[in-house]
C-alpha cells in the first residue's frame, strides 16, 4: 500500500451557522489511491476551500487561510502557547456532550464519507497540557472513531487526541489498519521518543491495539483496552450471526434496535448528564425524559453500520481476534483492561482475567454495572480510570509528583456523592484553624495558601478523617492536600479480587503519594500541601484504649526536610473516631482466633516495611483490618494550629538538638488541639447527626450547620 499523508475537514466539524459541531481537524491517511481522494472531498467554510495535499516529509496540518505547517512545526507552536499546570477542580466536560451527540456527529460523518482510513483530531479535546503524550483512539464495530465523545474534553487536557476513522464503505483488511496504526506509532516515536504512546482500543479497537503492540515491543506503549473483542469466538451471539448473513433486506432494519439493546445499556447511556445528587424522583424523571429522546436515534445504526458494511465487519472482527490473540505472547507493553459486567456481547469479564494472566505487564478494572459500549455509558469518566491506575505518565517512569493532575470538580463531587457519600453524611465535619495572632476561626484562613507546607497531625481509626480534610482544602482554598500513605496501597498486592475501581484507586486521584524520603522531598521541591502521619499505620491500626494517643518515631523524620526547603509546619489534631463507632476486635483479638492469625501473620510477613522498626512506640507496626461496631454517629472536628515558619532556619539543619527540640513542640501542639477539641465538643449543640439533620430540614439541605464557638 502507497502511504498517502494529507487532510480534510470532516462534515461534523464545519464551523457554520448550520452545524453546532465546528473546527477544522487534522487528517492522516493510508490508502492505494492517490491525493485526489481526499482533494475530492474537500468542502467549502465559510467560502474558501479547504482540500488535501501530498505531504512529503512529514504529516501536513491545515493552519487556515491556505496555509500549511508541518507536524513538528505544529508541535513547537503547540508547545510554545500550551498552558503548564491544571488548577484543582478543572471543568473536564463530562456530560456536556452525550450519546445523542454521538448519532449527530455519525449521521453526519457517514453522509460524505469516502477514501481510506485516516485520523482526526476532534476540536472539542481543545488545546492540551505542555508535553503532553499522545493518544491514540482505535473504534470499535462502528468505525466512526467518535466512540470517546463523552471524555474528550478530559483527555483533551493531558493528551493530544487522535481518532481513527475507518468509512463505512472502506473494506481495508485488518493487516492493512495494523500497518496505518503502526506507521503512525512508528512516526510519532521518531518525534518524540521519550514520550509513551497511548493506545486506547475499544471492542475491535482492542485487537488493533494488542497487534500493534505485538509488532513494536521496543515502543513504549501503553494500552487501554475497553471490552476487548479477543473473546469473539467465545462471544452469545455466534449462533446469530449466520442468521443475520441470510437475513432479507427488508428484515434489516430492526437489525440497528437488536444491536443497540445488546451492545450497550440505554439507561446507562441516557443517564450520562444527569447529577447523581439530584432527588431520587426529580432524577427519574431526567432519566425517563433522556431515554424518550435517545430511543429514536438508536435507528441511526442501520446507517452507521449497513447490512454490507456489518457482515464486512464480523468478518472482520473474526480475523482481527485470531491475528491477536496469536501475538498476546509478544506484547511487552504496559496494558490496562476495562471489562464490564453487563456485556450480552462478548464474555468480557472472565476475558479480562484471561489477558491478565497471558499478558506480561496487565492490570483490570471491572465495571460491573455498564454493557459493551463501556465508554459511551454513565460512570467514572476515561480520565479519571487512567489517573487512578497510576498510568498517566510523560516519560518512561510514572513519577508520582510531576505526572499528577488535580481532580476536576466532576471528580470531587462523584466521589462525595457516589463512594464517602454515607461517612460524610455521617461525619458532618467542621474545620478550624489559628491564624498569626492565635485566634482560631472557624474555616481555613490559618493555614497558608502558598507552599510548600506540611500538614502534621493524628491519623484516626482507618484513616477516616483523611476525605474531609481533603475536600476542605479543595473547596475553600482550591489546594490539593497531597496524603504521604502506606506504601501498600499501591501495590498489586493492594487490588481487591474484584479489581473494581475502589478506594485506592480514588486515593491516587486525590493526590495520594507512597510515603518514602524521595517522593516527600518531589512534592516539597514542587511547593506543595503535603500531609504527613508520623504515627503511619500504627495510628491508624490502633487498639482499644489507645484512640488519641500518639505513636511517633523518635527520630524527627520530616523538621530538617521541611527547613531544607524553607517549608511552613502547620500542626493539627482531628477526633471523632469514637463519636461513629467503637472498636470491637483489634490485633491482639484477631490473633486469639484460628485462621484469621494466619491470614494477618503471611498479610505482615508479606507487607512492605515503611521504617527501621527498631526504635519508637511506632516500631509495633502492624497491617490488620479490625472489626468495628457502628455508632449513631458524632462528629468530625479538625483543628490546624499555628504555623511554624523554617524559612532562614538553618540551625535546625546543622544542629540535631534544634531540631528535635522542634520535633517535640510540633507533636505537644497536635495533643494539645486535640485536648482542646475534646474539651470544646461538648459545648456543639449539632454534634449529633439527629440534631443536624434536623436543622438541615428547618433551614435548607446546603446551610451549613454551626459548631461551637471557638
Amino acid at each position: 500500500m502507497a502511504s498517502v499523508i494529507g487532510f480534510r475537514v470532516l462534515p461534523f466539524f464545519v464551523s457554520n451557522s448550520e452545524n453546532k459541531y465546528g473546527s477544522r481537524v487534522q487528517v492522516r491517511s493510508l490508502g492505494d489511491a492517490d491525493a485526489k481522494v481526499l482533494s475530492s472531498d474537500s468542502v467549502v467554510v465559510n467560502g474558501t476551500s479547504i482540500g488535501g495535499e501530498r505531504g512529503k516529509g512529514g504529516t501536513s496540518i491545515d493552519q487556515g487561510n491556505g496555509h500549511l505547517r508541518s507536524k513538528a512545526e505544529e508541535k513547537r507552536r503547540v508547545k510554545d502557547e500550551a498552558l503548564e499546570t491544571l488548577k484543582p477542580l478543572w471543568n473536564d466536560g463530562y456530560g456536556t456532550e452525550t450519546v445523542r451527540d454521538f448519532f449527530d456527529m455519525a449521521k453526519d460523518i457517514v453522509k460524505r464519507d469516502g477514501g481510506p482510513p485516516r485520523w482526526f483530531c476532534p476540536v472539542s479535546c481543545g488545546r492540551p497540557l505542555k508535553d503532553s503524550p499522545i493518544l491514540l483512539f482505535l473504534p470499535g464495530m462502528d468505525g466512526t472513531g467518535l466512540g470517546l465523545v463523552l471524555h474528550h474534553k478530559a483527555l483533551g487536557k493531558a493528551f493530544e487526541v487522535w481518532c481513527l476513522h475507518i468509512p463505512v464503505h472502506d473494506r481495508t483488511p485488518f493487516e492493512g489498519l495494523v500497518k496505518l496504526v503502526e506507521e503512525t506509532v512508528r512516526f510519532e516515536h521518531a518525534l518524540s521518543p521519550h514520550k509513551p504512546i497511548y493506545l486506547v482500543g475499544d471492542s475491535f479497537g482492542g485487537c488493533l491495539a494488542l497487534a500493534v503492540a505485538s509488532r513494536n515491543p521496543a515502543i513504549d506503549l501503553i494500552l487501554i483496552l475497553s471490552n476487548p473483542a479477543t473473546s469473539f469466538g467465545r462471544s452469545q451471539l455466534q449462533p446469530l450471526f449466520p442468521i443475520l448473513e441470510a437475513m432479507p433486506d427488508g428484515l434489516h432494519s430492526a437489525v440497528p434496535y437488536v444491536l443497540s439493546s445488546i451492545m450497550g445499556d440505554p439507561v446507562k447511556m441516557a443517564a450520562v448528564n444527569i447529577e447523581s445528587s439530584f432527588p431520587p424522583g426529580q432524577r427519574f424523571e431526567r432519566l425517563s425524559r433522556s431515554l424518550t429522546g435517545l430511543l429514536p436515534y438508536l435507528s441511526g445504526f442501520d446507517d452507521i453500520i449497513p447490512r454490507d458494511t456489518l457482515l464486512w465487519k464480523l468478518k472482520l472482527l473474526k480475523s482481527a481476534a485470531a491475528y491477536a490473540n496469536s501475538r498476546l505472547h509478544a506484547v511487552k507493553a504496559e496494558v490496562l483492561v476495562l471489562a464490564s459486567g453487563k456485556d450480552n456481547m462478548l464474555p468480557s469479564r472472565d476475558e479480562a482475567e484471561r489477558l491478565k494472566n497471558s499478558l506480561q505487564d496487565c492490570i483490570v478494572r471491572h465495571f460491573k454495572d455498564n454493557g459493551h459500549t463501556l465508554l459511551l455509558e454513565d460512570g467514572i469518566g476515561l480520565m479519571t480510570v487512567i489517573k487512578g491506575t497510576s498510568k498517566f505518565r510523560h516519560s518512561r517512569r510514572h513519577s508520582y509528583a510531576s505526572d499528577f493532575l488535580p481532580p476536576s470538580m466532576t471528580e470531587l463531587n462523584y466521589a462525595c456523592d457516589q463512594i464517602i457519600g454515607l461517612l460524610r453524611l455521617a461525619s458532618g465535619s467542621v474545620l478550624f484553624s489559628t491564624l498569626e495572632d492565635g485566634k482560631i476561626v472557624k474555616g481555613l484562613a490559618g493555614v497558608p495558601n502558598e507552599g510548600p507546607v506540611i500538614l502534621v497531625g493524628y491519623h484516626m481509626l482507618m484513616g477516616v478523617e483523611l476525605s474531609s480534610l481533603a475536600e476542605g482544602f479543595l473547596r475553600e482554598k482550591n489546594i490539593m492536600v497531597r496524603g504521604l500513605a502506606h506504601p501498600v496501597l499501591f501495590s498489586r498486592t493492594a487490588e481487591s479480587s474484584s479489581s473494581d475501581f475502589s478506594l485506592s484507586d480514588w486515593m491516587r486521584v486525590f493526590g495520594a503519594v507512597p510515603v518514602t524520603p524521595s517522593n516527600l522531598f518531589k512534592l516539597l521541591s514542587t511547593k506543595s500541601h503535603v500531609l504527613l502521619y508520623p504515627g503511619g499505620s500504627r495510628e491508624a491500626l490502633h487498639y482499644k484504649g489507645e484512640e488519641y494517643k500518639l505513636f511517633w518515631p523518635d527520630q524527627q523524620e520530616f523538621v530538617r526536610m521541611a527547613a531544607r526547603f524553607g517549608a511552613t509546619i502547620v500542626p493539627f489534631g482531628v477526633v471523632g473516631e469514637d463519636d461513629v463507632a467503637e472498636l470491637v476486635l483489634d490485633y491482639n483479638d484477631l490473633m486469639k482466633i484460628p485462621v484469621v492469625n494466619d491470614l494477618v501473620r503471611d498479610a505482615n510477613g508479606n507487607a512492605i516495611r515503611v521504617r527501621d522498626e527498631a526504635s519508637g512506640e511506632v516500631a509495633s507496626q502492624k497491617l490488620f483490618i479490625p472489626l468495628l461496631m457502628p455508632k449513631i454517629p458524632g462528629r468530625f472536628y479538625y483543628l490546624f494550629g499555628k504555623p511554624i515558619k523554617t524559612k532562614g532556619r538553618e540551625d535546625i539543619l546543622k544542629d540535631k538538638q534544634v531540631a528535635n527540640q522542634l520535633y517535640l513542640q510540633v507533636k505537644s501542639e497536635v495533643e494539645r488541639q486535640m485536648s482542646f477539641l475534646i474539651k470544646k465538643r461538648k459545648e456543639d449543640p449539632y454534634r449529633s447527626i439527629v440534631d443536624r439533620t434536623l436543622y438541615k430540614a428547618i433551614y435548607a439541605p446546603s446551610h451549613e450547620v454551626p459548631a461551637f464557638e471557638p
